[in-house]
């Protein structure tokens, strides 16, 4: 039957940001199908200019108050490769720990404040409080955790403190690990029962599959969210790695007349980044509680639903805890052992990459022979999911035609796969060199 469709979302609820959604359809033609983004660009890149390289980290972690630990480290690892700059081990270890915390605690408010209603068929959390008040009670407890994880490595969870280029200007003592190992460990029974509530939902997950590109960091021996290269893996399994120096050749940035964010492109026209991204490249590497789980929930890689990007991040949760519990125990076996700030060997650019809890980010930096900042730019993990939430509109949408789905239920179905990618509309806008023809 063709049908009218008159979809007007101003603008999209629990995300981060400004975001939109049109679609008209007349007499079951699609004249409009667009996912818009009419956030003001926010002018970090310049903020950071003529200021001193211990000075840069600190500025832009403010782009982000929920990936500002991200921002910290990949500000950081683009700062140590233009000054050439090599972590110890112990750094390594600490940050790597700092970042697993981020990701737990974002995707825990993810997967239970902003997902979780959808799937309840809820307008927001706070109904659930009625209703569910053991499930939010324990999503509570586990975000709390997240908090408390991030503070002890880095001062404060958001816009940390301690993380700094060439190490730490503050360690956490042996004894502050160990009281937080046991904080995750007392947190694993809430963790199994948030197992036990996602996989009760999964039903509830709209099933629609397109093949896209999925790029992430990836090493050779773990799970990669603190170092690695850049991977990306197409629907048939094809991996290819590219260098972190190399990001601007393979993100290839345009601009589109119906965002003020940027697009990104590969290998096809459009790539997803994200925690089903990390999943269907790291596969291999997840703790095997982690990989566990997916055989439960029955992904395996390459997975090309992106609602299913709220079940990775659920993965990633369970894979944060035990592998940090790991990394735990390394450090305390080597103990916690003083060290002095990494000096700079040279002044050039560097590019460094970690991923957030939305994906893979990009900080790069050219510095004087002083160690003041002359250029930077950034490409957040949102700006690259753009494109592909649009690319999921143009194939989903015709699919929820020929179903004869309601105008309220299509609405819904994109509202859900625009927030199954947890996007940060905000952070992903930039500045635009905008040339004026008279």
């Amino acid at each position: 039957m063709k049908k009218d469709i008159n979809i007007n979302v101003h603008h999209l609820t629990r995300v981060e940001g400004h975001g939109n959604i049109r679609v008209n359809v007349k007499s079951g033609k699609i004249e409009k199908c667009e996912w818009q983004v009419p956030e003001a660009p926010r002018f970090f890149e310049a903020m950071i200019r003529g200021r001193h390289y211990s000075e840069v980290a600190r500025i832009t972690s403010r782009i982000c108050g929920i990936c500002s630990v991200g921002h910290t480290l990949a500000s950081i690892r683009g700062t140590e490769c233009a000054l050439g700059i090599n972590e110890t081990w112990q750094t390594n270890r600490l940050r790597t720990l700092l970042k697993h915390a981020e990701n737990f605690d974002s995707h825990i408010l993810h997967i239970y404040f902003l997902i979780a209603p959808d799937l309840l068929g809820a307008p927001s959390v706070f109904p659930l409080v009625a209703t569910h008040g053991e499930v939010v009670a324990r999503a509570l407890k586990l975000k709390r955790l997240g908090h408390e994880w991030g503070a002890a490595l880095a001062g404060r969870t958001t816009h940390p403190t301690t993380a700094i280029p060439g190490g730490f200007s503050k360690l956490p003592t042996e004894a502050e690990l160990k009281a937080l190992k046991e904080k995750m460990v007392a947190a694993v029974p809430d963790l199994e029962e948030t197992i036990k509530t996602v996989a009760s939902l999964a039903p509830n997950i709209p099933a629609f599959n397109r093949p896209t590109e999925y790029m992430a960091l990836a090493a050779d021996d773990h799970y990669a969210v603190y170092d690695g290269e850049i991977q990306t893996v197409l629907p048939d399994g094809d991996k290819k790695r590219y260098s972190i120096q190399d990001y601007k050749s393979v993100t290839n940035e345009w601009v589109s007349p119906q965002s003020t964010a940027k697009f990104c492109k590969n290998r096809l026209d459009s790539y997803a980044a994200g925690a089903l991204a990390r999943f269907n490249n790291n596969y291999e590497f997840l703790h095997p509680n982690a990989k566990a789980l997916a055989e439960t929930l029955g992904m395996s890689p390459v997975v090309g639903n992106p609602y299913l990007n709220s079940a990775a991040q659920l993965i990633e949760v369970v894979h944060a805890v035990y592998d940090s519990l790991e990394i735990i125990d390394q450090l305390l076996s080597k103990g916690i052992n003083s060290e002095e700030l990494q000096k700079p060997t040279k002044y050039s650019t560097g590019a460094g990459a970690v991923e957030v809890p939305r994906g893979i980010l990009f900080h790069e930096y050219t510095y004087d022979k002083e160690g003041i900042c002359v250029s930077g730019n950034c490409i957040i993990p949102t700006n690259q999911n753009h494109a592909n939430i649009q690319m999921d509109f143009d194939a989903l949408v015709p699919e929820l035609l020929e179903q004869n789905k309601s105008e309220a239920e299509m609405e819904l179905a994109l509202e859900m796969l625009v927030r199954a990618y947890d996007p940060c509309i905000s952070c992903s806008t930039h500045f635009l060199k905008v040339e004026f023809v008279n």
